[in-house]
């Protein structure tokens, strides 16, 4: 089941192995069975610390990753490869006694939990979202002995996703109940379990220069400005920003394809290599200038202080804002075509927008669903021609221009899409069940609305050519910015900008 270079990595990860380990697992005839067997027989046949033991648990197939007489709280029930499979490894680390990569004022609050949290996570094997989830709530267990957590792959469980309606991945239960979705970082799930922990900003000392927004732009930022010498901090609802959304890069320069979970975590590993406060979960509602420091309010009601800011909050994708796309959001209505493309095999979808993302994602979709209807409001796509080309060489791929899509219809989920021919005015409706919204992206500067940072019309940070906003000592960069082009190369060296700007402003005051 496993390829000769996967085994040959695992070998070196399994040497790693601090005490014996004991695969529990629930198998019966079925052909999925037989897969979970395979995996675990093949695994447990390259260490002698590994060991199979059949038992009864709550699904099968399903696994527990245990020590010898203990139970550590973490099942995965089907199998966890592909982007699973490097939580597979490091869940095998963990409960061997390995401590996992997290700052020990998270390990301490996840002790603190007095609680008995049952976590179930419902995952595809195709999203890159999923794994950090995965990990955290695997952590989680492993620290806590109240705490326990399963990884269900979708795919082998196909019944349990559709009784509990999911249509997009990842999507956590705690306790039998819905309790979040979308990718989240461990201080966003121990924030949203145990409360905010207030007493870790009381003490802060004033930043030389505080960044908002830990994506490409960001991170640039912090890494110039620590370089300096200075006192730096990053203060970030997730790390990575709208990045990690991105499957395939194949336009950063020297490296001829990545993607976008995978340089984003690059990119933390060198903020890392620095003395950078990294304040994760958190989310800034409000900045002031007073007298010579610079105040930042976060969500939380802890307060900041800067002698300045660089504000790198980033991009969101656009919404449709007809009738229908809320109410069905995530229950048909969804914007990652890799993470949530497996649940729509053999189904028909649209996907709202004909430029660069709107093709991808059809052609994406199209070796998955039965049928992808492409709707773009205007006369023509705006993709360039190697995927138009691509587009009209797909037989499962139809496109319809000058659409305006009007209304989302459904029930419990997704059943219809009603669009408007601007050229006829002529009302269309389309029987599908899953919609991909790919119409670009707005930035995140709503917030900013009611401070003395100056916008434009369409609500990006206006900036210098030192990336200083208006107001002396706030500076701004990335795709939050009035910058001409939206690339992550460009939002890195604007990131740089924006600290050389910043230093600068500093040493002059």
């Amino acid at each position: 089941m496993l390829d000769t270079e996967i085994k040959k990595q695992l070998a070196q990860y399994l040497q790693l192995l601090e005490s014996d380990i004991v695969f529990k697992a629930s198998l019966d005839s079925s052909e999925n069975s037989a897969k979970v067997r395979e995996f675990l027989t093949e695994i447990v046949e390259m260490s002698e610390r590994l060991s199979l033991e059949e038992a009864s648990l709550e699904r099968t197939p399903s696994f527990e990753i245990n020590k010898p007489d203990e139970v550590s709280g973490v099942t995965f029930a089907g199998l966890p490869l592909g982007h699973e499979f490097t939580s597979f490894i490091l869940a095998l680390l963990q409960v061997s006694g390995r401590a996992p990569k997290v700052d020990d004022s998270i390990i301490k609050r996840i002790k603190t939990i007095k609680e008995n949290l049952k976590f179930v996570t419902y995952v595809s094997l195709t999203c890159h979202n999923c794994p950090d989830v995965v990990q955290a709530l695997n952590i989680m267990s492993v620290t806590n002995p109240n705490i326990s957590h399963t990884m269900v792959e979708g795919g082998m469980f196909q019944d349990e996703v559709d009784a509990n309606g999911i249509m997009a991945v990842p999507t956590v239960f705690l306790n039998g109940e819905e309790f979040a979705g979308g990718r989240m970082s461990i201080e966003e799930l121990v924030d949203k379990v145990a409360g905010f922990d207030t007493e870790e900003f009381a003490n802060k000392e004033t930043f030389d220069t505080l960044v908002i927004g830990g994506g490409p732009a960001g991170a640039s930022a912090a890494i110039y400005s620590a370089r300096k010498g200075i006192k730096t901090g990053i203060v970030a609802e997730k790390f990575g920003g709208q990045v990690v959304e991105t499957v395939g890069i194949e336009n950063m320069i020297g490296t001829i394809y990545t993607e976008g979970p995978q340089l984003m975590s690059s990119v933390e590993a060198h903020v890392n290599e620095y003395e950078v406060d990294i304040m994760k979960g958190q989310k800034v509602t409000d900045v002031k200038k007073e007298d010579d420091l610079i105040k930042v309010e976060l969500e939380s009601g802890a307060t900041l202080e800067t002698k300045s800011l660089i504000i790198s909050t980033g991009a969101h994708w656009r919404n449709m804002n007809v009738p229908g796309e809320e109410e069905f959001r995530n229950k048909g209505v969804t914007y990652c075509p890799h993470c949530d493309g497996p649940f729509y095999a053999g189904k028909n979808v649209a996907v709202i927008g004909g430029g660069n993302s709107g093709a991808e994602a059809a052609i994406d979709l199209s070796g998955i669903a039965k049928h992808v209807y492409i709707l773009e409001f205007a006369p023509e796509m705006r993709a360039d021609q190697v995927l138009q080309d691509r587009i009209a060489n797909t037989d499962n791929i139809s496109v319809t221009l000058n659409a305006a899509t009007k209304v989302i219809k459904g029930n419990d989920a997704v059943e219809s899409i009603v669009y408007v021919d601007r050229d006829t005015n002529e009302e269309h409706e389309i029987a599908l069940e899953g919609i991909f919204v790919q119409i670009g992206l707005l930035p995140n500067t709503a917030w900013l609305k009611n401070t003395a940072v100056e916008l434009n019309e369409r609500g990006e940070v206006i900036v210098d050519k030192h990336g200083q906003t208006n107001v002396p000592g706030i500076f701004a960069a990335g795709d939050c910015t009035d910058s001409a082009y939206k690339q992550i190369i460009i939002s890195m060296g604007s990131g740089a900008t924006a600290a050389l700007g910043a230093f600068d402003y500093q040493i002059r005051q």
